[in-house]
């Protein structure tokens, strides 16, 4: 047996022997448990003991599901890295109150605490944005921003403003909405109210006078040197220490599918994709095989869907524009004079100045772009339903129904059957009365077994 491999088993049972010792000592084994108490301590509160950054993101819009997602996100992020703060940047017009019950859900549930900041100096946080701002733990202004306006604005299905009885209850609710914010947050809960029930908008100097914001502030650093080292109450009554002096601030933008999904969700550009869809189908049904006018018109028309789950429709809107399609169609198998296609063209532009119906202007397509866009929109359609309305009334040129009133010569006497040359081709043909050779030809007829029926032609059709 070789010798190495003696040794080399002597040694492994010689450190077996040496390791069990080793396990029976008890300092070796404190030492063993210790170092495991260390290495969990170091895996465990290592994130929490890491360097914290200020978190920032801007929110430019109106608010709806894809600002909402944006918001959410920026939260959870905020959370998950122990971010000593976050400034939210505000400049909006309002949006829609199921996101805006979303935002707000998310922020008053945050370990991170969150400041909302009005800016830059010419904007505004009005209507949902009033409410998201009075949620947060901070509330900022910059100068030369408004805050406030926000009595809510709601609308039936088919774009028909509420009732009375209908709008007490949803101002009531929203009022007592803003109220326990107010409170909760320690903000003047009167004129918190007044921005509800009476609409009133409030400049940063009324708003900080009227103790509903904390600080006016011309950027994010002005935040940080103002609110370091002090004491914020939060929602659920415990208080907190911020420590933001010398901390990273750390911009967080949109995705770039929230940035997609934030263009198509533009009222103007939504309006246009549906319009754009509903030509392309209609040239592709017109001209079956065309293909490209179906694709295109098939992804612009869901583009346009997805963006109306954002956008508040009014479905008579849709209908309306539905309809005047039906009738450019139809204008195709009824000739109506005109009739149908004016039906039509006032059709299209009346669904489409109801086609949005939003509480804010912001979230509805501009008359800059409906009224050219369906006037031009209609005229296309016109023009194309004509152009099928010419072919269909021009006369054929190819199979049988070409050949009827064709001039040509025969060949022989037809007495009454004989040969004849027609369209540069030579057929079989009968007449009903006698046609001399060389006689000039019209065809009336095509018959069976490739043979035509004729009559003598006059010399003018030649």
């Amino acid at each position: 047996m070789n010798f190495f491999s003696l040794a080399g088993r002597g040694d492994f049972k010689s450190s077996i022997n040496i390791e069990i010792d080793l396990m029976k000592d008890p300092f070796y084994n404190e030492i063993k448990v210790r170092d495991k108490i260390f290495a969990f301590i170091f895996l465990v509160l290592f994130p929490v003991l890491s360097p914290a950054a200020v978190l920032k993101i801007t929110v430019d819009a109106t608010i709806h599901p894809v600002t909402s997602q944006y918001i959410r996100a920026a939260i959870d992020r905020a959370d998950k890295e122990n971010a000593s703060l976050l400034i939210m940047t505000l400049n909006t017009p309002g949006g829609l109150d199921t996101s805006m019950r979303e935002i707000i859900e998310k922020i008053l549930s945050a370990k991170t605490p969150i400041a909302a900041f009005v800016s830059p100096s010419g904007g505004r946080s009005a209507s949902a944005g009033f409410f998201i701002g009075i949620a947060c733990d901070l509330f900022i202004m910059a100068p030369g921003t408004n805050t406030g306006a926000a009595h809510p604005v709601g609308v039936s299905i088919t774009g028909q403003s509420m009732d009375k009885t209908m709008e007490d209850k949803v101002t009531n609710d929203a009022a007592s909405y803003i109220k326990t914010l107010a409170e909760k947050r320690g903000r003047n809960v009167k004129m918190a109210e007044d921005a509800v029930r009476k609409s009133l908008s409030y400049t940063e100097k009324e708003a900080l006078q009227g103790g509903l914001i904390d600080l006016i502030a011309k950027n994010g650093q002005d935040i940080i040197d103002a609110f370091d080292q002090k004491t914020i109450r939060r929602f659920k009554g415990e208080t907190q220490v911020l420590h933001l002096k010398n901390e990273p601030v750390v911009e967080v933008p949109m995705s770039s599918r929230q940035k997609f999904l934030l263009t198509i969700s533009n009222p103007n550009l939504a309006y246009i994709l549906l319009m754009l869809g509903l030509l392309g189908l209609y040239f592709e049904f017109a001209n079956p095989g065309a293909i490209l006018p179906g694709v295109l018109g098939g992804i612009s028309l869901l583009l346009a869907i997805f963006a109306f789950q954002i956008l508040p429709i009014n479905y008579v809107g849709l209908i309306l524009i539905l309809l005047a399609i039906s009738m450019f169609v139809l204008e195709v198998k009824v000739h109506s004079y005109g009739v149908l296609s004016i039906g039509g063209i006032t059709a299209m532009v009346i669904g489409s100045m109801m086609l949005v119906k939003a509480p804010i202007p912001e979230l509805k397509p501009s008359l800059k772009i409906i009224i050219p866009v369906a006037l031009g929109i209609s005229l296309i359609l016109i023009f194309l339903v004509t152009l099928v309305i010419r072919a269909h009334m021009r006369k054929a040129t190819t199979g049988k129904e070409g050949l009827i009133g064709e001039i040509g010569a025969a060949l022989t006497d037809l007495a009454p059957e004989g040969r004849v040359f027609v369209h540069g081709e030579y057929w079989q043909a009968e007449a009903d009365a006698p046609v001399p050779r060389g006689s000039p030809i019209k065809v009336i007829q095509v018959l069976t077994h490739l043979k035509l029926r004729v009559t003598k032609a006059n010399d003018g059709n030649k």
